[in-house]
């Protein structure tokens, strides 16, 4: 029987990127629809739900995607409440790469950090990549600084995080100049810049003198770099004794960690991956 992916998308176009992804991760047949929303979702999901036997519902799966996460968090939410044990398929959702790339950041980070231990800065820490590295960080024990230019909406960022996470370590800071980053330089280990894609986030002259840095993860894969003098291609490159990863030296982790949850979804029909479970198939891969 064919593994059969259904693509939400809340954007009018449904992602190639996504689309791609898809296919070389081994499924037989995609379906894509844009401008999914909840109120029209539904028989998408029955479709998915009523088409095969109890036994054969593992060979279809649904992703949500697009590059709105807080429309695919509610387009997921709703999914799920269509379903009724055991008539359901399994679901992932990856809004604008977010869950993907934040786990391949933080397995970067890992492997050269003890995360209890840990001062993570996060730049564009509001963002959909920022705020699920923050949470993945803060649920392993980091004390986590969620940095962006609207101090409200990085306090609303770490809320939220305490709602997931219990005992998170999380501080917001406001970042409207780069003098600021004076403020926390004395204790970060790690950066990890997940702003938008062509803008410089801090420059080399900032970074350079915290005595304490020893990772960098610059996910701008746009020129200029997020974070200056760090490559895109960088992967562990020492670079005045910090560790700097560029958006492609952590990407092939990512691209493993994307097909690899598209491959999981048909060994079950009741599987949900989310952050959390995502990130824990990016632990489970061998690399």
């Amino acid at each position: 029987m064919k593994k059969i992916l259904i693509q939400l998308d809340t954007d009018a176009q449904p992602s190639t990127f996504d689309r791609v992804v898809a296919i070389d991760a081994g499924v037989d047949e995609l379906m894509s629809y844009g401008n999914i929303t909840p109120e029209n979702v539904t028989p998408l999901v029955h479709g998915a739900m009523f088409t095969r036997g109890a036994k054969d519902l593992h060979h279809t799966a649904l992703f949500v995607g697009g590059s709105q996460i807080q429309e695919g968090e509610t387009l997921f939410q709703r999914v799920q409440e269509l379903f009724f044990s055991p008539v359901r398929v399994s679901v992932m959702i990856d809004s604008n790469g977010s869950n993907t790339t934040a786990a391949a950041a933080v397995l970067a980070a890992g492997k050269h950090l003890n995360f209890s231990e840990t001062t993570a800065l996060i730049l564009g820490g509001t963002g959909p990549v920022g705020q699920r590295a923050a949470q993945l960080l803060a649920k392993r024990g980091a004390n986590v600084i969620v940095a962006s230019r609207s101090e409200e909406r990085a306090q609303a960022t770490c809320d939220a995080i305490t709602t997931v996470v219990e005992g998170a370590q999380l501080k917001a800071l406001s970042l409207k100049d780069h003098k600021q980053i004076e403020a926390v330089n004395q204790d970060t280990n790690l950066i990890i810049s997940a702003g938008a894609a062509g803008v410089k986030l801090l420059p080399a002259a900032c970074w350079k003198p915290m005595k304490q840095l020893k990772v960098i993860i610059d996910l701008n894969a746009v020129p200029p770099a997020g974070i200056e003098e760090v490559d895109v291609m960088d992967k562990a490159t020492d670079r005045e004794g910090v560790l700097c990863y560029g958006a492609i030296g952590a990407g092939g982790t990512k691209m493993k960690i994307h097909k690899a949850a598209i491959q999981k979804l048909f060994e079950s029909n009741d599987l949900l991956l989310d952050t959390e479970e995502i990130y824990q198939i990016g632990v489970d891969l061998k690399e």
